[in-house]
């Protein structure tokens, strides 16, 4: 009985436990041994369920609402708890706690979907992802016709569906994935989200109607990428085509195509007939060759979302260009700020799959809402991480939006500046098209050895959305000149964060881009001598620091300044300066002849007769 009663005294924690010796077993004689071992701390998300706060602390649901309402917080099971409390509950039990690490996207936010494990052992060739741009009467939709007609006719298999917005193709046993997006906006949308989708652009140009605005932008959409780019000139079996007029007309956007001893490739093709859709095929697969496209088809997937809708009798439907890894049916995923389990899978081709490699398209049912175009997606561990790592999206988007508030010239260059990058990237508007070339000339004329002016699109007309699309993609600022700001871009501007600066005179704008360029350079940081002093006795401040007692022989030392130690002519320390004082006065300065004393950060070793630099490291802008 006594034994029983001290056994309950034991009862609670789980690193407590109940040990039986002896030979006669159980029943023989039992013995309480109390482990003392300290736990270790334990990871605690930024928020949890109370059961899930259990789980990881070890301990009964029960003591763990015991252990909240001592904090007086009342919550269920099922309730959520943020960090700080779930700290409180886990000190009450003794249990350390290691504060949350942001989860961010599988990596950088300007790479969505890019796979970091790309070492040599588990990647393997991924087909290669190709976007079809252009202007919209060039014939684009009827060139992805062509390719998915063509793709019916080898396999007989039909049934490939654009109901997903991307679909396979097959050429000489290769597959190459296309994304259907409605035009460059939307690539440039998918980009502006951080997502690198595409890996070859394919820019349609009509013959018969050689290189148009649109066409134009679309050239400046893909290079902005950085991806490349092959040119489809389309329509050669209309009346008018001129394939020398298109091909001079690319030269003059600075696409050189290899008939001129350029590097661009450009493919004849006759989308209505279906004529040189082969050649562009291989060319793709050429490229994508040459590119050396790799990814890891044994890790957990990440793709990027292309797009996603509601349906009635399905729920959120999402489309997903699954970039690296595997997607398996039954995977807790998370798109974006929404999360789920896979429900259903459908390929390319409209059939029900299991599982889906790198570079598949495939669309996915299971989440709790639609996810934006350009859109992270990650399968996950469970579904307490897909929590976890939508309350940390949110958080930082929610930084991000505080970030970008500001639309002044001083925050575009603060961001370049933090990028690390020494290229000042600009779009440029004009009210005419006869200003355009010198306003582009003049601001590209600002470049130096050390800063490139790059002009990311140049054009005439008012400065719409489009433009401001653009520069949020790549990080760059909107110029106009002699020109106006339509009302959705100004909004979608100050939404953005982008800069948006408009001149009538162009000389002007020339000074802004030059105000602009000179920022991004590293300044100029020069040593001035301030004094010097001399030591002439040295007390001791504590166990191991020493205060050195000086005179100033020249000049002036100052407390925001550094200072250098100078023993026999050779320089044996410099730091800063952390106190200096005038008799029992803390000051900011001594000037010659005053006497005083001083310490300097991390140096404890002062002599008389040394001598003390007094310097400031002035910063000049150049």
């Amino acid at each position: 009985m006594a034994q029983r009663r001290g056994q309950r005294s034991f009862k609670g924690r789980s690193n407590k436990r109940k040990r039986s010796d002896g030979p006669g077993g159980p029943g023989e004689q039992r013995v309480v041994v109390e482990d003392k071992t300290p736990r270790s701390p334990v990871a605690l998300p930024a928020q949890a369920t109370v059961g899930e706060l259990a789980e990881i602390l070890e301990m009964s649901n029960v003591d763990t609402i015991k252990a909240l309402m001592r904090l007086g917080v009342m919550a269920t099971v099922n309730e959520t708890v943020e960090f700080e409390i779930a700290a409180k509950v886990a000190a009450s039990f003794e249990i350390g706690v290691l504060k949350p690490k942001d989860r961010e996207d599988s990596t950088a936010a300007t790479k969505v979907g890019v796979d970091e494990d790309m070492t040599d052992e588990n990647s393997v060739t991924r087909p290669p992802v190709i976007t079809v741009l252009g202007h919209v009467d060039h014939g684009k939709t009827t060139l992805l016709d062509a390719i998915r007609g063509a793709k019916v006719v080898d396999t007989e298999a039909g049934g490939i569906t654009q109901s997903i917005g991307a679909y396979q193709v097959e050429k000489n046993g290769q597959n190459l994935t296309f994304i259907d997006t409605p035009g460059h906006a939307a690539f440039t949308q998918m980009r502006a989200s951080g997502a690198q989708a595409t890996d070859i652009a394919v820019l349609v140009i009509a013959a018969d109607d050689g290189v148009m605005p649109q066409s134009i932008e679309a050239m400046d959409h893909a290079r902005a990428a950085g991806v490349p780019i092959i040119v489809a000139i389309n329509k050669m079996d209309a009346p008018g085509a001129d394939i020398d007029r298109a091909n001079a007309q690319l030269a003059e956007h600075e696409i050189i195509v290899e008939s001129y001893g350029g590097d661009t490739v450009a493919v004849a093709v006759s989308a209505l007939k279906g004529d040189g859709i082969g050649d562009l095929l291989e060319s793709l697969l050429l490229i994508a060759e040459i590119q050396e496209l790799k990814a890891n088809p044994n890790r957990p997937g990440i793709g990027v979302v292309i797009e996603s809708h509601m349906d009635r009798s399905r729920g959120a439907v999402a489309s997903v260009l699954v970039k690296s890894g595997t997607v398996r049916m039954g995977d807790n995923i998370v798109a974006g700020m929404f999360r789920g389990r896979v429900k259903s899978m459908t390929d390319g081709f409209g059939k029900v799959v299991t599982e889906a490699g790198p570079s598949t398209p495939i669309e996915v049912l299971g989440l709790n809402g639609t996810p934006a175009a350009g859109a992270q997606f990650d399968v996950v561990a469970n579904d307490r991480a897909g929590r976890d790592l939508v309350t940390t999206r949110e958080r930082l988007a929610s930084k991000r939006k505080d970030t970008r508030a500001a639309t002044t010239m001083a925050e575009v260059m603060r961001r370049v500046q933090q990028s690390g990058s020494k290229e000042l990237l600009v779009v440029i508007k004009t009210g005419n098209h006869g200003s355009i070339d010198a306003v582009q000339r003049a601001v590209e004329q600002v470049s130096n050895d050390e800063v490139q002016v790059r002009v990311l699109s140049a054009a005439s007309g008012a400065i719409n959305e489009a433009d401001i699309l653009l520069a949020s993609a790549s990080n760059a600022m909107v110029m106009g000149f002699e020109t106006s700001v339509e009302a959705g871009a100004r909004r979608q501007a100050d939404s953005e964060g982008i800069a948006i600066r408009t001149y009538d005179i162009i000389y002007n704008l020339i000074d802004e881009v030059v105000d602009a360029a000179r920022g991004l350079l590293e300044p100029e940081r020069k040593m001035i001598i301030t004094g010097h002093a001399s030591v002439l006795e040295v007390f001791q401040h504590g166990k191991r620091e020493q205060i050195a007692g000086i005179r100033v022989t020249d000049g002036n030392l100052k407390r925001s300044g550094r200072m250098r130690v100078i023993r026999n002519g050779d320089e044996i320390f410099d730091g800063a300066i952390t106190s200096m004082r005038h008799l029992k006065d803390t000051v900011r300065e001594l000037t010659n002849n005053f006497e005083g004393g001083v310490m300097i950060d991390g140096f404890h070793e002062f002599q008389e007769s040394d001598v003390l630099e007094g310097y400031e490291i002035q910063v000049t802008r150049r």
